[in-house]
């Protein structure tokens, strides 16, 4: 592919992103993946290019453009050596125009700058679409540090027990420790909120937005194998993901249960009031996770936050049910707005005069409105709100 027809295939993979994000489609990773699969003549370099086009137009821009074209208008007005490509050539983009749209505007929405924490500075802001790194967790039921140690001579052992990070792009998923259940991918931020579950030593857990089960095995990974672990979640398709990491893991203490929407307190009837240890990981819009999906942005409305945290404090409720006296319910969210973190627990503290909460000890993160803070500046986490509460 010529330099303009990479530009071009860019424009028209940012078309379909767009679509996608307006309309609550597929990921960006996943239309991706299917736009190149449909193009087998572009060879890596290729797709190593338009994915480069297109990420940085999705870093670059906080609000939704009207069209990959103008997303690539946008930006090639800060970078003149793209307008060259806009060569009208047979597989290249149109030649530019006086009255073309453009993308403009600063890389977080105007709307949602004032929701942020009030710790989230302007330091804070400016890593936020920084590439993320590579975390692992080790598995010390089928692992130790000597051997991931041996395997990865450039591994960095991280704060917390069993985190290490790998320099970014390294590939794990085929290597024999991952595969062998030694170690699972996962962030900081997670495991610190899997650390904050475990001061207590639960006999019933129940995390109720499992999701593909990352927390539920890090979980697994801490408990002794006669606590019962339910992982709980409405997506079938992400719940189905955990099998097979439960069977890499090993673990047998885990039951998994679907949960239908609106009707999750049917299913986990017979928890009700008997869990020591209930984790809510809510579904949250992820400003936390921007530096790997900077699109989530251009999925963003006030009216879907508003309808996110009517959710979070509904799932909230449901799971405070679930707790028996003295248990402990774990809320997080992967976002560093205030609407989805501390509004929630002090709403939910002011409301249920019987729950306090808790000071966890932890090597990362910040106290702020009784839960922790953790971001990718201070913390090298993604960002992540989580409070441990009490039932008294």
């Amino acid at each position: 592919m010529t330099p303009s027809a990479r530009l071009q295939a860019a424009i028209e993979l940012l078309d379909e992103i767009i679509v996608a994000a307006r309309d609550n489609g597929a990921s960006g990773d996943n239309i991706a993946k299917r736009f190149f699969k449909a193009r087998r003549y572009a060879g890596s370099k290729d797709r190593r290019a338009v994915r480069e086009h297109v990420y940085t137009a999705i870093r670059r821009f906080g609000d939704r453009p009207e069209n990959g074209r103008a997303a690539m208008v946008g930006l090639a007005t800060e970078q003149p050596e793209l307008q060259e490509l806009f060569d009208g050539s047979a597989y290249g983009p149109a030649a530019l125009t006086d009255s073309e749209l453009r993308a403009s505007g600063e890389t977080i929405p105007d709307w949602l700058l004032d929701r942020f924490a009030a710790l989230i500075d302007g330091n804070e802001q400016a890593v936020l679409f920084d590439r993320a790194p590579l975390d692992i967790r080790l598995n010390p039921k089928k692992g130790d540090a000597k051997t991931i140690e041996a395997a990865w001579p450039e591994i960095e052992a991280l704060p917390l027990p069993n985190a290490y990070r790998l320099p970014t792009g390294t590939n794990v998923e085929n290597d024999k420790q991952y595969n062998g259940g030694e170690i699972e991918i996962q962030d900081l931020g997670s495991q610190a909120i899997v650390a904050a579950c475990l001061p207590s030593a639960p006999k019933l857990v129940l995390d109720m937005c499992a999701g593909a089960g990352g927390k539920t095995l890090g979980l697994a990974a801490q408990l002794p194998d006669d606590a019962r672990i339910i992982a709980a979640d409405t997506d079938r398709g992400r719940l189905s993901r955990i099998e097979p990491r439960l069977r890499r893991s090993g673990a047998r203490n885990i039951v998994t249960v679907l949960l239908s929407p609106n009707k999750e307190e049917e299913a986990l009837g017979p928890f009700k009031g008997k869990c020591d240890l209930v984790l809510v990981d809510a579904p949250c819009t992820g400003t936390g996770t921007w530096r790997r999906n900077p699109e989530l942005r251009w999925r963003m409305t006030s009216k879907r936050l508003d309808q996110t945290t009517k959710l979070q404090a509904r799932l909230l409720e449901l799971a405070s049910n679930m707790v028996a006296p003295g248990g402990r319910l774990v809320y997080a969210v992967c976002s560093l707005l205030d609407a989805e973190g501390g509004d929630q627990a002090e709403a939910f503290l002011k409301n249920h005069p019987k729950w306090r909460d808790i000071e966890v000890d932890l090597p990362i993160g910040r106290p702020y409105r009784k839960g922790t803070l953790l971001t990718p500046y201070q913390d090298g986490t993604d960002g992540f709100y989580f409070t441990c509460l009490e039932k008294l």
